[in-house]
Formats: C-alpha cells, sequence, structure tokens
C-alpha cells in the first residue's frame, strides 16, 4: 500500500494538520493489523509447544 500522506501531486492545499491527522490514522491502521497478526502467531506457537509437551510426557 503507496502511503497516502506523501504528497505525489505537488499541491499544497491539504493542511497539515489534516496530513498529520491522516498519517495518524493509516499508522494505527497498520499497528492494529500487526497486532492481529501478532495474536494468531503467539496463539499458533502456544499450540505447538502445548502438543510437543503432551507428546514427550507420553513417551
Amino acid at each position: 500500500m503507496f502511503p497516502f500522506w506523501i504528497n505525489c501531486c505537488g499541491t499544497d492545499n491539504f493542511s497539515t494538520t489534516k496530513h498529520q491527522e491522516n498519517k495518524l490514522k493509516f499508522l494505527k491502521f497498520m499497528r492494529d493489523n500487526l497486532e492481529a497478526r501478532l495474536a494468531a502467531l503467539n496463539a499458533a506457537i502456544e499450540t505447538i509447544e502445548r502438543q510437543l509437551t503432551r507428546n514427550s510426557d507420553a513417551v
């Protein structure tokens, strides 16, 4: 995804405040997306660790 806070058109009619608000909104979206992926990875790791522990206890 191309960062939309970069002014590629060369127009200055976009206020600095609005620019920063949009950048903040985008960065929070990215953080939330990464947090969801990290939670899924942690759950998968925990599941495999439990399975390994259970299998080693059964042997």
